[in-house]
């Protein structure tokens, strides 16, 4: 007999029934999890806990979430809704308004680091209204401007890939100085002996980083950040069609 194929586990895809308790709202669920997760970081987010926080028993959040990855698709698509997608409806600006949208998903990613380490593994995290909000904005924006109609999604779908990569990179490392206790500078600052040490054989590093020694770190990766968006929209332009 043909294996029965299990259903996707998500919150997007379960029908949900009418199971509304006056005493505690899913928005009210899902903003206390930002808030833990926010203040705590993903290892710490528990249903117990959450509950506990709400002044509920686990089984009252159950009426509203199946599970812990529910809750967490859940947080991640109210953390999507903090992301500023603007559509000048001006294809000549469609470069300035997907510039917004990217550097508006990063400052969105940094302010909730946790974000980083759950967004592979929450696949379907992008039927969420807001994200699904923020792609269509996106695909617009692209389809006005010009792109042929079976690259428009590719296009947006790269802009977001090279913002979420940098800014999980940059999460990672904010999460390291957050646990240092010290500012970026301070912890910088105290990496650049071994670092210099370490260059000594290797004469381009040596001068890339004598170059970086007195430069406020975090100029810096605004710096990198915004010279690869550009490289990045640099290339999508000439997929335009005028």
């Amino acid at each position: 007999m043909p294996t029965q194929k299990q259903p996707i586990q998500s919150v997007w895809t379960r029908p949900h029934g009418k199971r509304e308790q006056p005493a505690l709202s899913r928005e009210q669920i899902v903003a206390q999890a930002v808030q833990l997760l926010d203040t705590e970081g993903i290892d710490a987010l528990s249903m117990r806990k959450l509950g506990n926080r709400l002044g509920a028993g686990a089984t009252s959040l159950y009426r509203h979430v199946a599970n812990k990855d529910e809750l967490i698709e859940l947080a991640v698509d109210e953390i999507y809704g903090e992301i500023e997608v603007p559509d000048s409806a001006d294809p000549a600006r469609w470069r300035a308004d997907v510039a917004h949208c990217a550097r508006s998903l990063r400052a969105t990613m940094l302010r909730h680091p946790w974000i980083a380490s759950v967004l592979g593994e929450m696949g379907m995290s992008y039927l969420g209204p807001n994200a699904m909000r923020m792609s269509e904005t996106l695909l617009t924006v692209l389809t006005r401007a010009g792109f042929p109609s079976a690259e428009a999604d590719l296009a947006g779908a790269t802009v977001v890939s090279y913002v979420t990569g940098m800014a999980s990179s940059e999460a990672a490392w904010l999460n390291v100085l957050a646990r240092s206790g010290q500012t970026e500078r301070e912890y910088v600052e105290s990496l650049w002996p071994a670092a210099e040490a370490a260059a000594q054989a290797y004469p381009r590093l040596r001068e890339e980083y004598a170059g970086q020694r007195d430069q406020d770190p975090g100029a810096t990766r605004e710096k990198g950040f915004q010279y690869g968006l550009d490289r990045v929209l640099d290339g999508l332009e000439t997929r335009v069609t005028r």
